[in-house]
């Protein structure tokens, strides 16, 4: 399963070309059964990893999820973090900015929702727009792209140093899949409302937009802020890889639960006279072996 990590990785200074990825690679997996069973065992290792951030609370963890239109960021958000606790996950997504959001700079916005200690929080897209959706359609000028690849980088840095662990996931999938996906929309009314004015037009920017995710990847994959390019068009595979790095990435925080803050042999005290005047009066038949 390590092989998820070590495959689908941007290295720090990978020149990315989606063109030599494979949106369709499944490796063995030919067996959905088989997947979906690895991804309930990763979930449950996820969910019990991620009690303990939170109740550690002194790391956070930060996930990025970029794709094109009809990538499945909220299939992933629905079969890979759904096992979390609501307690501590929370799910942000970014929309166009608003008048205030434009005033100010391009991560104004950003920093407010990042996660808190103990906390996980996904980013269904992010700051990265401002580099995607900003380059394929020339809002920004080459010297502000580049500022903005820097700030990244810096700003990441920064969550890094502060206790935030960040990965971030590019869902790789083929313009025929898209397309796939998008008449699919079509023919189900509960998934009519995902239908955007824009879909169609564009997919004229296609090439432009690939080329504005190589970019951003190749310049902002970092050892402490990685790009992963997951093969997405197998939505299966998809979160069973997905799930598998995240899983890697929760073990390698050594999360380590807080010492218990009572004296736990005069708690046991307290709660064996109770449990012992309860019996007397004949109102707790269980032994109290089978309460401490």
């Amino acid at each position: 399963m390590n092989r998820f990590y070590e495959e689908f990785i941007i290295k720090p200074g990978e020149k990315v070309n989606l063109a030599k990825r494979n949106p369709s690679e499944t490796f063995d997996f030919a067996d959905k059964a088989e997947a979906l069973e690895l991804l309930a065992r990763n979930n449950h290792q996820i969910a019990r990893l991620q009690s303990d951030l939170y109740s550690e609370g002194k790391q956070s963890l930060l996930i990025v999820l970029q794709a094109p239109d009809a990538g499945g960021k909220d299939g992933t958000i629905n079969n890979v973090f759904s096992a979390m606790n609501p307690q501590g996950c929370r799910v942000q997504s970014f929309k166009t900015p608003t008048n205030l959001e434009q005033s100010h700079d391009f991560l104004w916005r950003v920093h407010p929702v990042v996660p808190r200690h103990g906390e996980v929080v996904i980013f269904n897209r992010s700051y990265y727009e401002a580099v995607l959706i900003e380059r394929v359609h020339k809002f920004a000028t080459p010297e502000q792209l580049e500022f903005r690849y820097r700030a990244i980088n810096d700003f990441e840095a920064l969550l890094n140093y502060s206790g935030t662990r960040i990965v971030k996931f590019f869902l790789h999938i083929d313009k025929e899949e898209q397309l796939r996906r998008f008449v699919r929309r079509l023919k189900h009314p509960g998934k009519h409302w995902k239908i955007s004015a824009n879909d169609y037009p564009e997919r004229q920017y296609w090439d432009k937009y690939t080329e504005a995710f190589e970019v951003a990847m190749t310049k902002c994959s970092t050892k402490i802020a990685p790009w992963f390019a997951i093969p997405a068009n197998c939505k299966w595979f998809r979160n069973l890889a997905i799930s598998q790095i995240i899983l890697q990435e929760l073990e390698a925080m050594k999360i380590k639960l807080p010492e218990p803050s009572v004296d736990l042999q005069e708690t046991r005290r307290l709660a064996a006279v109770e449990i012992s005047r309860l019996r007397k009066e004949h109102k707790l038949k269980i032994n109290s072996k089978d309460y401490l």
